[in-house]
C-alpha cells in the first residue's frame, strides 16, 4: 500500500491519502485558519477531532460541524472552511 502526503497553506494543512476498501481517501489535520478548497471529485468530509465551520457552495451562510459529523460537496466546486482549533477529518472521493 502506497501513502502520498500532501501539504497545503503553508504547512497549515496536511493530509496523507490512501486507497481504502471504500476507496481514495485522505485523513488529515488543519491547523487554525479559513482555506478555500476545490473539488475535482464528489466528496465527502468527516469531522473526527475539533470543528469546521463552513461555507457550501452557492450558500452565503456558515455553517458549524464538530466532530462526529459530516458533509457533501459536489466535483467541481469551491468550499470554504475556517478552523479555530487543531481539527482532523476523513475525506472520501467519489
Amino acid at each position: 500500500m502506497a501513502f502520498t502526503v500532501n501539504s497545503y497553506f503553508d504547512d497549515n494543512v496536511r493530509s496523507i491519502a490512501f486507497e481504502s476498501v471504500s476507496g481514495p481517501c485522505t485523513s488529515g489535520v488543519m491547523a487554525p485558519g479559513q482555506y478555500t478548497f476545490s473539488t475535482n471529485t464528489h466528496e465527502v468530509m468527516k469531522v473526527m477531532e475539533g470543528e469546521l465551520v463552513v461555507r457550501l457552495p452557492q450558500s452565503d451562510e456558515w455553517q458549524s460541524f464538530p466532530a462526529g459529523t459530516q458533509f457533501a460537496v459536489d466535483a467541481n466546486l469551491s468550499f470554504d472552511v475556517k478552523v479555530s482549533t487543531p481539527t482532523a477529518y476523513l475525506c472520501f472521493y467519489s
